[in-house]
Formats: structure tokens, sequence, C-alpha cells
């Protein structure tokens, strides 16, 4: 009997151990934790899921095609993007531009970047019909508004995200579409495209000379007008540049976005391994990072994955990425593309 009543108040003395740290967070004033506030600057991740990649095809001068295919995938809207984690491990970020009703697969694009950091180059040669992959997402940061009229200027690859926009366009709206090129042949869906804008279209390719007239094509936009913008930082700049008064801009950028002021140099604190760095100007956090915490993860150096998020315990930040959600961005930032306004940061690394 003795022997039964150790083991009973053993066993409680364990249960009582397990459920403190619980009753402690429920006697917490935070709890339950209060909801984030809704972002404003981007979209919550969204969780892995493995998809089959059933379709690898061409579609235009060094640009593929693919068709990934899973069972109820989540719904997306024109804009809409995933993240792509290829099998080397690198995370790239691709347009979705097929169908946003069907839910048992995803279509997306890429063009071959032969100079580029591997995604691209993986994805054309790499890749396969009968292969998985892990994808994250959707995502939208370039979302489609209500609008009385729309102008929509594309350069290349940059047609991705505003094809399911023209599809999904009421029959009504008043819109017109630039879409340069290379050459036509460099130019996907290009023929899809005819179809649908008809005469609100104006191919600009460069090897028959042309070149996008922008201030003919905003002369007479409306007072309210959403102008979507995607394609070649140039393109995009000249866009800002012109944008007519009265109408809204909305950009799409696959690349880090630049700083008006210039780079400056920096002290960067690493609270937690106690250690001190200087990030100069014409290098980025992560660099300097890695070189004191070679472990450091990261992965697109682009601020669209967020795997090389951290935590900011002091100092202002620039932030660059095309990611983190305002609430996020109040304590964290990426510190591949993102760097100090003020002349010290503090992180907990």
């Amino acid at each position: 009997m003795p022997r039964l009543r150790t083991v009973v108040v053993l066993t409680g003395a364990a249960l009582l151990a397990r459920r403190a740290p619980r009753r402690r967070v429920q006697d917490s004033p935070l709890w339950p934790l209060p909801a984030l506030d809704p972002p404003i600057s981007g979209r919550p991740r969204s969780r892995a899921q493995r998809l089959l990649v059933t379709s690898h095809e061409t579609v235009a001068d060094g640009v593929v095609r693919l068709r990934l295919e899973g069972r109820a995938l989540p719904r997306w809207e024109p804009g809409a993007h995933l993240d792509l984690v290829l099998p080397s491990g690198l995370v790239r970020q691709y347009s979705l531009c097929g169908d946003p009703e069907d839910t048992s697969s995803y279509t997306l694009a890429t063009r071959l970047v032969p100079d580029g950091r591997g995604g691209s180059r993986e994805v054309h040669e790499q890749l396969a019909e009968g292969m998985e992959l892990e994808v994250r997402g959707p995502r939208n940061r370039f979302p489609l508004v209500e609008a009385p009229s729309y102008v929509f200027v594309v350069g290349g690859i940059g047609i991705t995200p505003v094809l399911p926009m023209l599809r999904a366009l009421p029959e009504h709206a008043e819109w017109r579409l630039l879409y340069g090129g290379r050459s036509r042949a460099s130019m996907p869906f290009l023929e899809e495209v005819e179809k649908v804008a008809g005469n609100r279209l104006t191919v600009v390719a460069e090897d028959e000379e042309g070149r996008p007239d922008l201030d003919a094509l905003f002369a007479d936009v409306t007072e309210g007008a959403a102008v979507y913008c995607c394609g070649p930082e140039g393109l995009m700049a000249a866009v800002e540049e012109r944008l007519p008064a009265g109408a809204t801009l909305h950009l799409e950028r696959f690349a880090p976005r630049a700083s008006f002021d210039g780079n400056a140099e920096f002290e960067l604190e690493l609270k937690c391994s106690g250690r001190t760095l200087t990030v100069p100007a014409d290098s980025t956090v992560l660099a300097a990072v890695r070189k004191e915490l070679p472990d450091t993860a990261y992965s697109c150096e682009q601020g669209f994955c967020g795997t090389c998020q951290q935590r900011v315990l002091e100092g202002e930040v620039e932030h660059r990425d095309e990611l983190l959600t305002d609430a996020e961005r109040a304590d964290s930032m990426l510190i591949c593309v993102s760097r100090a306004r003020s002349e010290r940061l503090v992180l907990d690394m």
C-alpha cells in the first residue's frame, strides 16, 4: 500500500509540473493572445504544400511555364504569387497566371536569367514532369482594385500577374494595355493577350525598333484611374515619373526596392552573441552577420521569402522588403535587403 501511495503522489506531482507552465500562460494578461492588426503592406505567410509538376513547357524564347497539381488548393485572386522551394533549397517567387477558379492546379511562368543567382536556371534545367515541389502561398501584394478605368504597362515576363487581371475585368470596363519586350517571340502569352485585349493593346517590340510612348498612353487618363506596372526597374521608374495626376499607381517588384538616399555605413550589435559589427555602405546586414554567424539562415536575398527575418531590439529600420506586414515591421526586419536609418541597430541574434 505505501508503494501504491508513492506512485500516486509522484504521478500527481508530474501532472502538476506539466500543467504549471500552461496555467501561467493562461493567467497572463496577454492570454488569450490578441489578434494581429490586419496587414497593410503584406499578408501573412501560408503553410507549405507539396505539389506535383505535371507540365514543364517552353511558351516563349527563354520562358517556361509550370503546371503544379494538388488537391483542394487555396483559392487566389489576380496578382497573387507563390513561393517556390526549389530542390536546391533556394526559394523564389513567381506570379500565378492560370485560372483562379481552378483549385486542382497552379500555373506559373519564369524567364531564364543566365547571369542571375541560379533560381531561374534551376527551374529551366532541373525541374521536370513528375517531380514534387514545396510551395508556400498564395499571397497577394498586387491585387486588382476597383477603379473607373485601368492602364496596364508590362515588360516581358511582367505579363504573368497581369494576364489573370485582364481575364477578370468586367466586360464593360474601360482599360488599355501596353506590352513591351525584346521581340515578339520573347513575349509570353502574346497570342492570348491579343485575343483578350483586342484594340486595347499596344505591342512594343525592341527588334521592331519600338519604344514605349508613355506620354501618349497617359494623355487622356481619367481621374481615379488605376495604373498597373510590372517589368524592368527602368520601365517602372519611367511610369512613376510620368504618372498622371489623379491616377493611382500599383507596382509589382521582384527585386529589392532601391533607396533614393543611398546607403550609409552603420553599427550593428548582435545582442545574444555579444558582438558588434560594422555594416559597410556597399554591403548588406546579412553579409556582415554571416561573417560572424555563418549558420544564419537565408535564401532569396531579395526581401521576398522571409527566411532571414530577425527581431529588432533597438534602432530605426529602412525597410526595403516586399513581404513583411506593417505589424511585423514594428519589431523585425529582413536582413538581406533592409538597412538602418539610424547610426546603430541592435538585433536579437
